[in-house]
């Protein structure tokens, strides 16, 4: 279910047991972490969310969830799931890279290969990705790869949740 992907720098590959405490440094990075689902968790829900991906994603081959490496050494997360937001019928792509491999262009080499997989691969007309208005790294990262913005959804919390697009170009559009 979580083959294994590779761009010009990037490896992604499912993850391994050995990975657990680099995942939870990543979550625990409140510059990476503040990002991810609901925010900061602590270590012990991260390394209980790291299990999940064992016990229930890939026992039960629901998404593909990778570990992100450049140059052998792990650097992110990934993923292509289907959108848990009941006001999202369709794919998310999600993702983080650790803070010593931004600005060197590998958020958007992963965005780009995660889209890719998403339209080549599984066949979708729509990729999503859902990001806090706040995040205007990825914001930026995304439209400029092409995701268009739509949706603006208020969160409990008072903070707001953009809805952005990647539309794969039909045979015709891209001929034109």
């Amino acid at each position: 279910m979580t083959p294994e992907l590779r761009s010009e720098r990037l490896h992604l590959s499912p993850y391994v047991a050995a990975d657990q405490e680099d995942f939870v440094a990543l979550f625990q990075d409140e510059a990476v972490g503040r990002w991810f689902g609901d925010g900061m968790q602590s270590a012990a829900e991260d390394r209980a969310l790291f299990g999940r991906i064992f016990t229930l994603i890939y026992a039960e081959e629901r998404f593909p969830v990778w570990a992100v490496r450049h140059e052998g050494r792990y650097i992110g997360h990934a993923e292509v799931k289907p959108s848990p937001e009941r006001w999202l019928d369709g794919h998310e792509i999600v993702y983080g890279l650790h803070r010593s491999s931004w600005g060197r262009g590998l958020g958007t080499e992963l965005a780009r290969l995660l889209t890719s997989y998403g339209h080549d691969t599984l066949g979708l007309d729509e990729v999503h990705a859902t990001v806090d208005s706040e995040n205007a790294t990825s914001i930026t990262l995304l439209k400029r790869l092409g995701y268009t913005q739509g949706r603006e959804v208020p969160e409990e919390n008072g903070r707001v949740t953009l809805l952005l697009t990647s539309r794969r170009p039909h045979d015709d559009e891209a001929a034109g």
